[in-house]
């Protein structure tokens, strides 16, 4: 059985994936970390990674962006593979997950769900169908409490749709402040906060007198934890390092 230490535990998708794990045979949580530091669960829950009385076989983050440097401090020091499941990462500390994973085993993405691995690649094979002649855009909703916006899952479709496309595409976040007609290689990225929405995410093409939408949309956060649970499960094994996503699990 691989054992995990989870961080940001007292989160509602720390809550989640531990529901799922206290279910399997395959995974146990060793202790839970947390700013927090309350003991609501059957493991002991620390203030610090390096409190952790036991060493696990993987560390899943669900916790913030500013947890980034003790992580990976905590994991270079313990040897222990890292699977970053947070988003909302600034260009400096993307930079610090590309250099930390020249020496250890890292897993970032910005969805654990399978099914919008799956939308990444449609709407890659779409647009290198449909190329010029149609206008792209890419829809994001969330609950209202969401911190970061575009999703993080929005910037990964506009990073896929880039490399399919036969020209390098112009993101743009918001047409309020310029009064002008669309460009034609734009790719608008909007995002719809709300709610209790969980997470939907739409690909829209857009032609003459047509047009194609591909569309995912998680009902429950157990999409997303029975993702993250995989991809402990995948990391615990490895030991080389290097970055890894979801293209390391699902193919």
């Amino acid at each position: 059985m691989q054992k995990m230490l989870l961080s940001g535990c007292n989160g509602r998708m720390g809550q989640t994936v531990s529901r799922l794990c206290a279910e399997r045979d395959d995974i146990t949580i060793i202790a839970g970390c947390d700013i927090a530091g309350r003991n609501a669960f059957e493991y002991p829950v620390v203030a610090k990674p390096d409190e952790c009385a036991e060493r696990p076989d993987v560390l899943v983050d669900f916790s913030s962006p500013d947890a980034l440097d003790s992580l990976f401090t905590y994991c270079e020091a313990q040897a222990v593979p890292v699977v970053l499941c947070t988003t909302g990462y600034d260009a400096a500390q993307l930079a610090k997950i590309e250099i930390a994973a020249q020496t250890l085993p890292v897993f970032r993405s910005g969805n654990m769900s399978l099914g919008i691995h799956l939308l990444m690649q449609l709407a890659k094979s779409a647009a290198a169908v449909l190329g010029q002649d149609f206008d792209t855009e890419i829809i994001e909703r969330h609950h209202r409490n969401k911190l970061d916006a575009p999703s993080g899952t929005a910037l990964m479709l506009y990073d896929a749709l880039s490399g399919a496309l036969p020209y390098q595409p112009e993101p743009v976040y918001n047409r309020q402040p310029e009064r002008k007609t669309r460009g034609d290689k734009e790719i608008g990225i909007h995002s719809v906060r709300g709610g209790t929405i969980i997470g939907e995410h739409e690909v829209m093409f857009a032609g003459h007198d047509e047009i194609i939408t591909i569309t995912h949309s998680a009902r429950s956060r157990e999409v997303f934890a029975a993702g993250a649970v995989r991809a402990a499960l995948f990391m615990a094994g490895v030991s080389t390092p290097g970055l890894y996503d979801m293209r390391n699990i699902v193919g």
